[in-house]
């Protein structure tokens, strides 16, 4: 039987008073608790979060002494990374030399036993100068004829720098006008010798100078020059790299544009060798059977001349039986096809061979003498893998090389 609805209701009205007084009595025990807390940090004098007090803290903190660093651990790094590292000076970011400056580091270097830094530069002049004045420049990629420029400051520059590895030619290239018939025609001509810092910048005039023949000397980039020669606006256009060019050989040349001959003389025994194009090189401006005469700079790994057995000595000594040993390497994809024609034995006039390289020829030469050791490469020298503690990196031997009491006086 169904309750009656006011004994329902009155029933309903007990239990929400029920649960009103339990959420009552919940909330007075939770305001108690927090004046418990307040009451707590009011009698010790702190706070959640007193910005105060965080400073405070902070200023304790920075006066604390800090643990001293490890002096000799700091030495031992630095004279870990410093000890067998070479510095290459190979040439500018988009020019050739900085490339083989770049494989070379790779192929050569052995981890802590030597490391080798390629460095970009402004080009063969500067690369020079690096390796006469520059701290940290034990070897360089340079063309040989720009030690002439230094004849006047430094006699006896050729006795300061030797050569590692002839590494490439670079041949001098003269593209002419169709009216233009030999080199002696363009005098008093516009030439273009490409932008300064670069090998035909330096080395092109410089071959004018010994041929005679004087003309009027542009510096402007190739891709414009080659423009300027299909309107007129100058005779020649003067590349000195390997060959062969490109611009040149996928270049559409119609119309008797030539590459001029110029002739090997007793002018330039001093710094160049005879070199020559054929059509295989330039089908479209050499006929087939034909060749032009011209010369060649040789490009080469150059070292300051340390005295032997000093600290710098033995690092390039090192650099040099190392990438001698593993030349093989650079034969490999990937690297400049040019490593494929290199002698390690090619001689460079005007320069001698570092000592360590002829070393390690002179033993390689025995090796095959005496039929021992066949297809094997010589093992370092003894010289080039012990350190000499007679002169320490950057120390006096380093710093009278960079005094510049070596120039004349002007």
């Amino acid at each position: 039987m169904r309750p009656p609805e006011s004994e329902v209701k009155l029933q309903g009205w007990e239990s929400l008073m029920g649960t009103f007084s339990v959420r009552i009595i919940g909330l007075g025990f939770g305001v108690v608790a927090l004046l418990a807390v307040a009451a707590l940090e009011s009698a010790t004098g702190q706070t959640a979060n007193p910005p105060a007090r965080v400073q405070e803290r902070a200023a304790e903190a920075k006066q604390k002494p800090q643990a001293a660093p490890n002096k000799r651990r700091v030495a031992e790094i630095k004279q870990k990374l410093n000890g067998w590292t070479v510095g290459l000076a190979g040439g500018l970011l988009e020019g050739a030399p900085v490339r083989f400056a770049t494989e070379i580091a790779r192929v050569a270097d052995d981890g802590d036993n030597l490391h080798v830094l390629p460095i970009v530069t402004r080009g063969p002049t500067e690369n020079v100068a690096d390796l006469l004045y520059l701290r940290g420049v034990d070897a360089a990629i340079i063309n040989t004829d720009v030690l002439e420029e230094f004849k006047t400051v430094v006699p006896n520059v050729q006795q300061k720098i030797s050569y590692i590895l002839n590494l490439f030619p670079s041949e001098l290239q003269i593209l002419a006008r169709p009216e233009i018939q030999s080199v002696q025609d363009l005098a008093g001509k516009r030439v273009n010798f490409n932008t300064p810092g670069t090998a035909a910048a330096y080395s092109g005039p410089l071959i004018f100078e010994r041929l005679k023949i004087s003309v009027e000397k542009r510096f402007v980039p190739h891709p414009t020059a080659l423009e300027q020669l299909r309107k007129g606006e100058i005779s020649a256009v003067v590349f000195v790299t390997s060959k062969p060019v490109d611009a040149f050989a996928r270049g559409k040349w119609e119309g008797g544009y030539k590459l001029l001959p110029v002739p090997y003389q007793r002018e330039f025994e001093e710094y160049y060798l005879p070199a020559s194009l054929d059509h295989q090189d330039y089908p479209q401006l050499i006929p087939a059977g034909e060749r032009v005469d011209t010369l060649s700079i040789p490009t080469v790994l150059a070292a300051y001349n340390w005295p032997k057995g000093t600290d710098r000595y033995l690092r390039v000594a090192r650099l040099t039986s190392l990438l001698f040993d593993r030349v093989d390497r650079l034969h490999a994809p990937g690297f400049h096809p040019k490593w494929k024609e290199i002698n390690l034995s090619a001689t460079v006039p005007g320069l001698s061979r570092f000592a360590a390289a002829q070393e390690w020829l002179d033993r390689a030469a025995h090796a095959r003498n005496v039929g021992s050791g066949s297809g094997a490469k010589p093992a370092e020298s003894t010289a080039s893998v012990q350190r000499s503690d007679r002169t320490l990196p950057n120390g006096r031997a380093e710093q009278r090389r960079r005094e510049p009491v070596r120039l004349s006086p002007p």
